[in-house]
């Protein structure tokens, strides 16, 4: 397939394809309609780019991700080549006139969201362009069994009847078998050729181990292993914390979260990827079109939500074929916390409805009313009214907004938010000089760390529950601190808009969606217990864990994940090693941490020979918690 290699080398500079690249193009070129699941590095946008760029015509791509269309857009403009990303917030007079564009202007690649198919005028325009094949990107999402169910990707089909003579391509980083299937029939892709990827990855590590002290371990593991790193944290708060603190270890550390502003964003990423720093500390927001091949250690200290969303994370480490290391770190409170996290907030059919009806009721919509009209909402305001819980409250919403029954707008945050912009010192200064100030100043700063770097959101109904004042009294010092340069300020009375795009029907609303909340459900919670049955399964190669995820039968042990180390490692004789220790303490006193490190045991090794010499009266702790000879 020469002209495809001439094309992958004129444009992305590679001699060659990855398997099965090649013939997953070839498929395309044939005009059949094609499956690709290719995990996580596998060079996917490649597979439908190179055969787009072979015919006359444009290249339709459907993607969820509004952040992942900007990325590929800005690619294929450094290459020299014409597309263009058709996201939210466009006014359909200018949706109309980019569509003509699409059409008059030599464009190659038009990336919209799944959303803009439910609009009919935007598909009757689409049967108007040349267009030569439609990629569907991010495919799980279609399935009502995936892990991201979008039902705005069911109109895809109904967009397959308008364009019967181009070719339809699905593909997806991670789906089960029964996902798989699912796609391919709500796609209504005909005779599909299917191709997969295993998701085997011989050169990745999964490491699982249990800490008491995770921090320490992130040192122990960075200072092994210095190339380039990213550590995933579940929220913002955790970015500045855990940055901060690897700093203050000596480590080079940025951070990346939807918080940041794109400046900020842009300039710690080319830091990380230009390696200036060693780690980056990241929310989940960071990773999409991030292909830097020497990440050598991806470390979740945190654990997942499901088993898909860890081997995409995971999968960024390596992909320049070299060892690598995926590591979870466990403490013993962290499944507690999850199932709280994820699953104690999954809203049930009473929720919903109690929320959709509330909902009506806080922005004074009639019966049969409301459609097409925008709201100003508060959310802060409706939870606290109702006395919602924030997570559940926010999931029930986001459920809604997914069904197409309302749009949320995106810029959902706290209304209120600041940043100190004189040092810490004068902070506390200033408290001395005003006590009356201390408790609410102290509120915000223990619970907003990145406060001082960054504009911040905060939670007002958090802030004045932990000082103990209202709202009123909250806002008037904030006010006054403003005033005193002490903070910049910006505050609305409203966070958010809600644009209803049915009339409300109450009941009939709700009960016509109801089954997809309850499957929904259901799949988080078997998603979940699949993540705890790989940090708790302690007789199976790690490796072999995710494969059975996703339905690989027939596999080996990796040797290298960290039950085959264990299972490989001859274990230590508690007597021998006890030995080792008094040995040791001879020369000087030392602390469990060192002792582990330098005779290699494990903790639970360190812990029992520990055990043995105190039960004995070999060793006492002296004064700096270090063992010593008694």
């Amino acid at each position: 397939m020469q002209d495809a290699l001439g094309i992958l080398k004129k444009y992305w500079q590679h001699d060659t394809f990855r398997e099965p690249q090649e013939k997953i193009i070839q498929s395309v070129l044939d005009g059949r309609d094609t499956f690709a699941l290719m995990p996580t590095g596998g060079g996917k946008s490649v597979c439908f780019q190179v055969p787009a760029l072979m015919k006359e015509g444009l290249c339709l791509v459907i993607s969820p991700l509004i952040a992942l269309m900007k990325d590929q857009v800005q690619n294929l403009a450094r290459r020299d080549i014409k597309a263009i990303a058709l996201t939210g917030g466009i006014h359909s007079d200018e949706l109309s006139d980019l569509l003509d564009n699409c059409k008059f202007g030599n464009y190659r690649f038009l990336y919209l969201s799944p959303e803009r198919l439910q609009s009919e005028w935007v598909v009757e325009r689409l049967k108007d362009l040349p267009i030569n094949l439609v990629a569907v990107d991010e495919a799980h999402c279609v399935s009502q069994w995936g892990h991201d169910f979008r039902p705005a990707y069911l109109k895809i089909s109904a967009l397959k009847k308008q364009l019967p003579h181009v070719p339809f391509m699905a593909l997806t980083a991670s789906a089960t078998q029964r996902v798989q299937e699912d796609i391919i029939k709500q796609l209504d892709l005909k005779a599909p050729a299917v191709f997969k990827k295993s998701f085997a990855r011989e050169n990745i590590a999964y490491m699982v181990f249990e800490v008491e002290d995770k921090l320490h371990r992130i040192q122990q593991i960075l200072a092994k292993n210095p190339e380039p790193s990213i550590i995933y944290v579940r929220n913002r708060k955790a970015c500045h914390d855990v940055s901060q603190q690897l700093q203050s270890l000596g480590f080079t550390a940025t951070l990346y979260h939807g918080g940041l502003k794109e400046a900020e964003k842009e300039k710690n990423m080319q830091l990380w990827l230009k390696e200036r720093v060693q780690v980056m500390v990241a929310t989940n927001a960071f990773g999409m079109g991030i292909d830097k091949p020497n990440v050598r250690t991806v470390i979740h200290i945190q654990l997942p939500e499901n088993l898909e969303s860890y081997y995409q994370e995971a999968g960024r480490a390596g992909r320049d074929g070299k060892k690598s290391y995926a590591v979870l770190l466990v403490s013993p409170s962290d499944i507690r916390s999850a199932q709280s996290q994820f699953i104690g907030v999954l809203p049930d059919r009473a929720f919903l409805k109690e929320i959709y009806h509330r909902l009506n009721s806080f922005l004074q919509i009639a019966y049969g009313e409301g459609i097409d009209e925008t709201y100003p909402f508060n959310f802060t305001e409706f939870c606290k009214k109702y006395n919602f819980p924030v997570a559940k409250a926010f999931n029930a919403l986001q459920f809604l907004d997914n069904q197409g029954i309302l749009t949320l707008s995106k810029e959902f945050s706290e209304k209120v938010s600041l940043q100190f912009i004189i040092p810490s010192k004068e902070v506390m200064r200033y408290i001395s000089l005003n006590p009356a100030d201390e408790e609410a100043i102290l509120a915000i700063l223990r619970n907003y760390s990145g406060i001082f770097e960054m504009e911040t959101a905060i939670n007002t109904g958090l802030v004045t529950k932990k000082a103990k004042i209202s709202e009123e009294e909250l806002m008037k010092l904030l006010q006054k601190l403003q005033q005193k340069d002490v903070i910049t300020l910006k505050s609305s009375g409203n966070d958010s808009s809600i644009t209803f795009n049915e009339m409300r029907e109450d009941d009939l609303t709700i009960n016509r969606v109801v089954k997809f909340l309850e499957r929904q459900n259901e799949i988080k919670v078997q998603q979940f217990a699949s993540v705890i049955r790989y940090i708790t399964d302690t007789v199976t190669c790690k490796s072999r864990l995710i494969l059975d995820y996703f339905d690989e039968k027939d596999t080996v042990d990796c040797v290298i994940c960290s039950y085959c180390i264990t299972k490989a490692r001859k274990p230590q004789s508690p007597v021998d090693s006890a030995n080792a220790i008094l040995a040791m303490l001879k020369e000087q006193p030392m602390g469990s941490r060192d002792i582990e490190a330098r005779l290699q045991l494990t903790p639970e090794e360190t812990v029992f020979a520990l055990k043995l010499l105190l039960d004995s009266n070999r060793i006492i702790m002296n004064t700096n918690n270090q063992y010593t000879l008694k």
